[in-house]
């Protein structure tokens, strides 16, 4: 009930972004990590309609392959990314990291993997989702690695995400 919760409010920031997207020839794309991968279940784009297509039944739990998205979520900025836009990266995690890509620890996985992303200079923001009485608070962690601020999702609403997320994209210019 929690991570539907906490989607809806996702979806709804996604929303609200395409919207000024569309209207300031921004674009925003939506990675999917669950289970054994990552999927980029919506490629950048400033379309209304395709977001509404493609983030209709966006499913929730399982597994966490946080390096999988980390990774394409980089391969995607890179691919994207031109001179006229500066990207910004939103990851909405707890942190916690179950499936590695190689080595027995994930979580040196995502640690390597943020560092990397870090050094390339894209913007970064991490909404913590993290819920529950036992939190192991990795989320915060995960975007000091990765260079960038972190926020609780708790209950924010879709409004206040977006506005997280223009505040992070208008902020003092990282060197």
């Amino acid at each position: 009930m929690g991570a539907q919760k906490r989607m809806t409010a996702v979806k709804g920031a996604i929303f609200s972004l395409l919207l000024d997207a569309y209207q300031k020839r921004d674009q925003v794309g939506l990675i999917l990590f669950r289970g054994k991968g990552a999927k980029l279940l919506l490629p950048p784009t400033n379309s209304v309609d395709i977001a509404h297509q493609q983030l209709a039944k966006l499913p929730t739990g399982g597994r966490t392959p946080l390096t999988q998205g980390l990774l394409l979520a980089e391969e995607t900025v890179s691919r994207y990314t031109n001179k006229i836009y500066q990207p910004l990266l939103v990851v909405v995690s707890d942190g916690r990291a179950n499936v590695p890509l190689h080595h027995k620890d994930p979580l040196i996985e995502v640690r390597a993997t943020a560092h990397r992303i870090a050094e390339q200079k894209i913007s970064t923001l991490v909404l913590d989702c993290e819920t529950g009485r036992r939190k192991l608070g990795l989320a915060r962690p995960l975007a000091a690695a990765l260079g960038g601020q972190c926020l609780p999702l708790g209950d924010l609403s879709a409004e206040k995400i977006t506005q997280s997320i223009r505040h992070t994209q208008t902020g003092p210019a990282r060197g």
